[in-house]
């Protein structure tokens, strides 16, 4: 985890601790990585009393790295922040997603889509673990490319703030680069709502689902109806990114027969 801490409650200032402060209790699992000419023992989370130390610290959002302990720089997933700039509201966000989920389904792609609890939508493709975080970013990055070359009025991919055009949905592909983290699965915001990112169906989206609709006080009772809509993402059924890189294999030529 990358820790967001809000010393002062939502609505003060927070700052990120990648380190896990000392002392600390010896419970707490430790994964080491090297992170800007040093060696970074982020904090593990996975278990109910290690994420009530976590909120303990001020913890709001969650933010977990993208990959696990044993190969931190391979991740299981690919994803893509779908954030609204002024301009743009969640009906455009919507619209973007589905334009992200349809190109993505022509490579044979599966997506899961949840709500950011702000005010974008986050997209997730579960993938075999095996390119480099590099590598996934600079898929993300070609995605984003060519979705902003489709719908120049909707999308852009320009990451820089003051180069953004308005009305536009950027198409974050930045946020898979090495070291980058997004708020995770039934994460709470610190957002008036008290938003929660929650999963939620192609069709809800098309239906025109509001971030709104998803909050501290009625996310648990959707679970328990639905069930865990983003299961899929963690499970095994993922795309060999791999594939999409290699090169078609040729048929072997038919002899000619007399």
């Amino acid at each position: 985890m990358v820790m967001k801490r809000y010393p002062n409650g939502a609505e003060g200032d927070f700052f990120y601790m990648k380190r896990a402060p000392e002392p600390r209790p010896d419970w707490i699992d430790i994964c080491a990585i090297p992170h800007n000419a040093a060696v970074v023992n982020f904090p593990i989370v996975q278990d109910l009393q290690s994420l009530m130390w976590l909120i303990n610290l001020g913890c709001i959002d969650l933010n977990p790295w993208y990959a696990r302990c044993d190969d931190w720089d391979r991740p299981d997933f690919l994803h893509f922040d779908l954030d609204p700039g002024p301009g743009a509201d969640f009906n455009k966000v919507r619209s973007v997603a589905l334009y992200v989920r349809d190109i993505l389904a022509t490579l044979g792609m599966p997506t899961f889509a949840k709500t950011t609890g702000s005010k974008g939508i986050h997209v997730y493709i579960p993938i075999v673990r095996g390119p480099l975080q590099k590598e996934v970013w600079t898929f993300a990055k070609a995605i984003a490319l060519e979705l902003e070359s489709r719908y120049p009025d909707v999308i852009t991919a320009e990451y820089r703030k003051v180069k953004r055009p308005h009305g536009r949905v950027l198409v974050d592909y930045n946020q898979n680069a090495w070291g980058r983290t997004l708020a995770s699965i039934y994460s709470v915001r610190p957002t008036p709502f008290a938003g929660v990112s929650a999963p939620v169906t192609w069709e809800e989206v098309e239906r025109g689902v509001r971030t709104e609709d998803f909050r501290i006080d009625n996310v648990v009772a959707r679970v328990r109806e639905l069930g865990d809509l983003w299961k899929p993402v963690l499970g095994k059924k993922r795309f060999d990114l791999v594939k999409v890189f290699e090169p078609p294999k040729k048929k072997p030529a038919k002899r000619a027969t007399r």
